[in-house]
């Protein structure tokens, strides 16, 4: 048997969470803990494009 490389873990468990930035409804692949803003696909996407101050 050969390694084929990677993990099955399978499905990745989704929480509920409300985007810090447009106040949507949204899932995310972790447990907000609620010390740190949660963005939703949208948000984040236009927070990761934009240069750091």
């Amino acid at each position: 048997m050969e390694f084929q490389g990677g993990y099955d873990r399978g499905p990745r468990e989704k929480h509920k969470a409300t985007c810090s930035e447009c106040k949507k409804e949204c899932e995310v692949p972790f447990k907000p803990s609620g010390d740190r803003p949660v963005y939703c696909k949208d948000c984040y996407s236009k927070r990761k494009d934009r240069p750091r101050a």
